[in-house]
């Protein structure tokens, strides 16, 4: 999405946007798919065929899980980046090309680059602007918007008409989200398609949701792994309470302060917003 829009926002945006997963072909046909080939270069080889590189002159080629590419794939993609120009699989013919390159990868490049399993001189041409997208748990108010996106459109393929209870938003924002968009999408598919009322609660998201306990009547959310630490303790009330506050806290400014609009967006009455808004000591 972040590559589209970069394209879309540049002067390259009347070129093609190619895209190609680097993971997801295996390393015999990714030199192939990159660069193209000649007809008769290998033994399906029946005509020729243009790469993704050729296909995207003049516009942005969008690759993912960069940290992928074998070794001798590296260097063969430090030379385009370098000279915009390369040789079809089984041909001898050089072709120029004008192409934005977008990368993507999951993996650490710098710890690959200090142990040998990728160049540096690729992952120093590569790293010209870094873009950070931190993983979702970090991204709260994404949450939100997230799970009203996918609740909205699955619930349009379903024919049914949904909305969160406050506890279940507390929840959906609270979880750790290991597997970040993909899951929350996911969940939301799975909530629409086996709510049974109109309001979804939190026991409902609670039973979806990995590893989600029920412990003296509170719901205990894991935390990510990486983050665990002995002396922290699981999320509690207290962590419920907090996000709660924030999210009345987004709604007031959203709202321009009005609490009967505050109210309606967070699924509550004009009376219990009144009342948290004591309880947290909430000024605006």
């Amino acid at each position: 999405m972040i590559a589209s829009a970069i394209h879309s926002m540049s002067t390259r945006r009347n070129g093609p946007l190619i895209k190609l997963n680097c993971a997801a072909i295996s390393e015999t046909l990714l030199e192939s798919e990159l660069f193209g080939h000649e007809k008769g270069a290998f033994t399906d080889a029946k005509e020729m065929r243009k790469g993704r590189f050729e296909l995207a002159h003049k516009g942005t080629l969008f690759l993912d899980e960069i940290g992928d590419i074998s070794p001798a794939l590296q260097v063969k993609l430090l030379r385009v980046m370098q000279e915009q120009e390369f040789e079809r699989v089984g041909g001898s013919k050089t072709i120029k090309v004008d192409v934005r390159l977008v990368a993507a990868t999951n993996r650490d490049l710098e710890a690959m680059v200090k142990s040998g399993e990728f160049r540096e001189d690729l992952y120093y041409r590569l790293n010209v602007i870094p873009i950070y997208l931190p993983p979702l748990r970090k991204r709260g108010k994404d949450i939100n918007l997230l799970c009203n996106h996918f609740l909205e459109k699955y619930s349009k393929e379903h024919h049914k008409n949904l909305f969160f209870t406050k506890e279940a938003r507390a929840m959906l924002k609270s979880y750790p989200w290991p597997g970040n968009i993909r899951e929350l999408e996911n969940l939301m598919e799975r909530i629409v398609l086996l709510a049974d009322t109109n309001a979804v609660d939190d026991r409902l998201v609670a039973s979806l949701l990995p590893k989600v306990t029920l412990k003296d009547d509170t719901f205990v959310i894991p935390e990510p792994e990486s983050e665990i630490a002995e002396d922290k303790p699981a999320n509690t009330k207290q962590s419920i309470a907090q996000m709660e506050k924030e999210a009345i806290i987004e709604a007031l400014f959203a709202c321009n302060g009005v609490q009967s609009k505050a109210a309606a967006m967070l699924g509550m009455s004009a009376r219990q917003i009144g009342y948290k808004i004591k309880k947290y000591k909430i000024k605006y």
